[in-house]
């Protein structure tokens, strides 16, 4: 006979009611994405997988010590997730006992001394300006309801930097044509204007024109075929049916636009501070990243026109 697995064991009930009421709190008070919601609870349920295999389980999460929490990485570790990985779960894991410490259910926050991994900052990936070129141009937009949406939504997510998120989240009554800017909702629904170039404006005038004559659904920006509200994945995929049409055959995203509109932007001499302010950063630091981009950047042109740049 084969011996019986033992069934997983739990923690007591009253880490999944605090763990409910907290990302309950997240997506209500803060107003966290879905993505981001599903990502906080896959990193806690590990962590409550750890702690109810462990000898002696905390009966509650004041039991819990930074030591338990340490083991749980170095575990986390050891199953071959990267330091970024570790970073975002030991970030999930701050904010639950950061939450529970202000609704005074634990005395002490045992995540307060935990480091998270070093990580090297990855360089994102962007498209050359001629690229961005002949990603513009490759929809239609004669005669062609679909190819006047695409246009648009390729130059908003262009001029503006914008996230999938955010475009996709639009509605018409946030277009400010007249002034050339547009009102975007942010990560925690923080807002912000940002603008809209010559040529998105006219390929929003020309898509809002048709939508009109169709009677579509006003209050939704982008719609997909069926009148309805345009997701993130079709975005992804209308984005890369025309990657190929343009010619452009490497990994490319809709964050893609947002890392080429900042790094265009500083090659073009716009300072820091103001590219922090139109991709809505919320730290300096984050924006940081892009100088190192448009500096490997200028480096490449000076290597190349510059006639002593290979000397000794």
């Amino acid at each position: 006979m084969t011996k019986k697995e033992d069934p997983p064991r739990e923690l007591p009930e009253v880490w999944q009611k605090e763990c409910q009421a907290f990302l309950r709190h997240i997506r209500e008070v803060r107003q966290m994405s879905p993505h981001t919601l599903r990502a906080y609870e896959r990193d806690l349920g590990a962590l409550f997988s750890f702690l109810a295999e462990s000898k002696t389980p905390p009966a509650t999460p004041a039991h819990v010590r930074p030591a338990r929490l340490r083991l749980h990485l170095a575990g986390l570790s050891a199953q071959g997730l990267g330091p970024a990985s570790i970073a975002r779960h030991l970030s999930s894991i701050r904010s639950f006992f950061h939450w529970l410490e202000e609704t005074g259910h634990i005395t002490q926050h045992p995540a307060l001394s935990l480091k998270a991994p070093k990580q090297s900052r990855k360089l994102p990936r962007y498209l050359e300006e001629e690229e961005v070129d002949a990603l513009l141009a490759s929809p239609s937009s004669v005669d062609d309801p679909e190819g006047k949406r695409d246009r648009g939504l390729l130059e908003v997510l262009y001029s503006t930097g914008c996230r999938a998120s955010e475009l996709v989240g639009l509605d018409e009554q946030d277009l400010d044509l007249k002034r050339g800017r547009v009102l975007l909702r942010g990560k925690g629904r923080k807002e912000r204007w940002a603008m809209l170039g010559g040529p998105a404006k006219k390929a929003l005038q020309d898509y809002l024109t048709q939508k009109s004559l169709r009677r579509l659904n006003r209050e939704a920006l982008f719609l997909n075929p069926r009148g309805k509200r345009l997701s993130d994945r079709s975005l992804r995929r209308i984005l890369q049916r025309y990657l190929e049409k343009a010619g452009i055959h490497r990994a490319c995203s809709p964050h893609t636009l947002r890392h080429s509109f900042a790094t265009h932007l500083l090659r073009r001499g716009a300072d820091l501070r103001t590219v922090q302010e139109l991709l809505g950063h919320a730290s300096l630091g984050t924006t940081q990243i892009y100088t190192h981009v448009s500096l490997e950047g200028l480096r490449k042109l000076y290597q190349q026109a510059h006639p002593m740049a290979e000397g000794e």
